[in-house]
């Protein structure tokens, strides 16, 4: 079946996050976190974040480097944490590999390696172990993602999707519009709210299937605005309460998960087995 690594992953993640270690803390002082893709997204959840090739052009000071990287082979990642004066402590899915030979700490967060390469269980239980680390209860999140799961986004024709958000919701807009880029190879974009309002409605029109995290406070006001405005322009639009960015996400998995299957997309090789896209990966590593 198409999909069937995404779609198990996806629904084990209330078991895979009851076993996210939590008896760990980071020292204290300023914790710099780091990551590519999918891990600098869950990077960004533990609060100061730089993306691995700028801890490399600019090497900041920090207390502590917190790397994630699931399967610890990132190359980027491996340099910016060789180039960094200092502990670094890692989150991933294995005990062992290249990333951890240079980690002064390793958080081994998933029971085992994600086999689907747009990866789901992987980033919520990374986000978790991170929460964790500093200090945040998590015992929550399990039965929350359970009743999450429960629940699912109608799937549309949009070729365009926009996911806007602000603050804590910031990493999860990212996250959705990759998921959605990578499982079923739409046309995506992640705007911060504020951002949104600021140019980019002259590029957005009634094609655009819009998400709108809404956020509290004076971010909730401005998801409001940034929905109004939406909608204005014929956007279908959802403003979509926020809770946690291990639950929130869970709506944008499953709509990848149900997009894909309604055209006929596998999302498990986000088109490593395809050319030209094979091509293009090997230009780069």
């Amino acid at each position: 079946m198409a999909g069937e690594e995404t779609r198990r992953a996806i629904f084990a993640q209330p078991d895979w996050l009851r076993a996210v270690p939590t008896g760990r803390r980071l020292p204290e002082g300023r914790v710099l976190h780091t990551g590519c893709g999918t891990s600098f997204h869950a990077a960004q959840t533990g609060g100061w974040a730089e993306q691995a090739l700028e801890l490399v052009l600019r090497p900041p000071r920090a207390d502590v480097l917190v790397a994630i990287s699931h399967e610890g082979t990132t190359a980027l990642t491996i340099e910016a944490t060789r180039a960094f004066d200092g502990p670094v402590w890692l989150v991933t899915g294995k005990a062992e590999s290249p990333q951890a030979e240079v980690a002064d700490e390793v958080i081994v967060c998933t029971p085992e390696v994600e086999r689907s390469w747009c990866h789901t269980a992987s980033y919520t239980c990374a986000v978790a172990a991170l929460a964790a680390l500093h200090g945040e209860d998590v015992a929550w999140l399990p039965g929350t993602v359970e009743q999450a799961l429960e629940q699912r986004e109608p799937v549309s024709a949009h070729d365009r999707f926009l996911v806007a958000g602000a603050g804590r919701d910031w990493p999860t807009a990212q996250e959705a519009v990759l998921k959605l880029r990578e499982g079923t190879h739409v046309a995506a974009e992640a705007h911060q709210t504020e951002q949104l309002l600021h140019g980019h409605l002259a590029a957005v029109d009634e094609s655009v299937r819009a998400f709108v995290l809404e956020g509290e406070g004076r971010a909730a006001e401005r998801a409001a605005g940034a929905v109004a405005a939406l909608r204005e322009l014929g956007c279908e639009t959802t403003l979509v309460p926020t809770v946690h960015p291990v639950v929130d996400i869970v709506r944008f998995q499953l709509l990848t998960l149900d997009l894909a299957e309604a055209r006929g997309v596998d999302p498990d090789p986000i088109r490593t087995d395809e050319e030209p896209w094979k091509r293009a990966r090997a230009a780069y590593d």
